[in-house]
């Protein structure tokens, strides 16, 4: 049996993540789809508009067979993280032969071909690096005009290739990160890349049939549930999202953090420091500047600088809100993911539960386990975050629903 995975999102589904969805069927030729997908909260390091239950229906609605959840560990995490937890995940089930995500760049050769240098770091590429870095500029930025020299004086091509915007895009960035990851696991699941089609990944604009998930929340935020959706996500998706408001179960923003981050500072500033992506002085700048803001758009922009970037202050917000601060989340986030936990499938995606069991390497979850580990704690802690956010949420959730079945 030929097995695919992909790492979703779906905040919330749109066209765009159904086209990703069949082209990865015709593309790998696949029987069974698995989709690896975060939970409550996002690699954007914002709350999920949709809670993950009702994520997975969506995503079993439209091709994807078994849905497994994205430890928050991860989920909220750089690229690097993110994409390390969820590969690692997939290549632990045993079972899986391909993994297709979406990229701006959509040429496989060349995104692994700049893994293996990112990942091995020859010394000339090194140097490089340390000399841009020196300049305080951010580590981003540092690490795509040294990998542009680093090609440039060894006579390496790349087709088709704009390297500063190679590396300012989202999607190649994260397609860089899952070869690396296949790479040091020395996975023998074979990648695959599709060109992405429509808006940008972080475009603010609602204009055409695959408008980005960013467009669609600032849509949603700005006008409500409008008609005009149907253009931009599946009929059912649509169907679940009206359902939702119909019982004032609304999109969930990540503004709807900022009273209780804002408490936080106030009770809890010391612990910020326990989060690994807080250095020395940063913490004191979060504090001020959560203590000194009355909203959580000019609380960023107080907080960024050359040096700290809007993705990587609104993860440690988001974090911090979540309560990782609690956790020893550096070596958490560096270790393989420790379970699968299923959040859902239908009869191909139950077909092949059996096989995952004997096969895996880790454990597979359909309830909530005895033997906690502080992965799975976190993720229930994070559920518990979310029920603050998302009042048709519980806090115990995790312990009360039980996978989705879609027959």
């Amino acid at each position: 049996m030929n097995v695919s995975g992909i790492i979703v999102e779906y905040n919330p589904l749109h066209n765009g993540h159904v086209y990703h969805i069949n082209k990865t069927k015709e593309l790998t030729n696949c029987d069974v789809l698995i989709g690896v997908m975060s939970g409550n909260f996002t690699q954007r390091g914002i709350p999920s508009s949709i809670d993950k239950w009702t994520k997975t229906r969506m995503a079993l609605n439209n091709g994807i067979d078994l849905v497994i959840e994205l430890p928050a560990i991860y989920s909220v995490s750089s690229a690097e993280f993110f994409a390390q937890g969820a590969v690692s995940l997939l290549n632990s089930l045993g079972i899986v032969d391909n993994i297709c995500f979406g990229s701006e760049h959509g040429e496989i050769n060349d995104i692994y071909n700049i893994a293996n240098i990112l990942l091995n770091e020859p010394i000339e590429f090194k140097l490089m690096l340390k000399i841009y870095l020196s300049k305080g500029i951010t580590y981003p930025l540092a690490r795509a005009n040294a990998l542009y020299d680093y090609l440039k004086n060894s006579n390496m091509i790349i087709s088709n290739l704009l390297l500063g915007n190679f590396l300012n895009s989202s999607n190649n960035i994260l397609g860089i990160e899952y070869c690396k990851s296949l790479i040091k696991l020395n996975s023998s699941i074979t990648p695959y890349t599709l060109k992405r089609k429509g808006a940008s990944y972080n475009s603010n604009f609602i204009n055409n049939e695959f408008s980005s998930a960013t467009a669609i929340r600032k849509f949603v935020k700005e006008n409500g549930i409008s008609t005009n959706l149907k253009d931009y996500v599946p009929l059912s998706v649509l169907t679940e999202i009206k359902d939702l408001y119909s019982k004032d179960n609304k999109f969930i923003f990540e503004d709807s953090m900022f009273p209780y981050i804002k408490y936080k500072s106030a009770t809890s500033k010391n612990s910020l420091i326990n989060l690994p992506d807080v250095s020395e002085g940063l913490d004191n700048k979060i504090i001020k500047s959560l203590q000194n803001n009355l909203t959580y758009e000019s609380a960023l922009e107080d907080i960024k600088s050359k040096r700290y970037t809007y993705s990587r202050i609104s993860r440690i917000l988001c974090q911090y809100f979540i309560g990782f601060d609690n956790f020893d989340t550096t070596r958490l986030r560096s270790e393989p993911c420790p379970y699968a936990r299923v959040l859902g499938f239908n009869s191909k995606g139950k077909s092949i539960l059996k096989s995952i069991k004997s096969n895996s390497s880790i454990p597979l979850y359909t309830k909530i386990s005895k033997k906690f580990n502080d992965t799975l704690s976190l993720d229930i802690q994070s559920t518990m975050a979310y029920s603050i956010l998302n009042k048709s949420i519980d806090p115990s959730s995790d312990y009360l629903i039980s996978p989705i079945i879609i027959r």
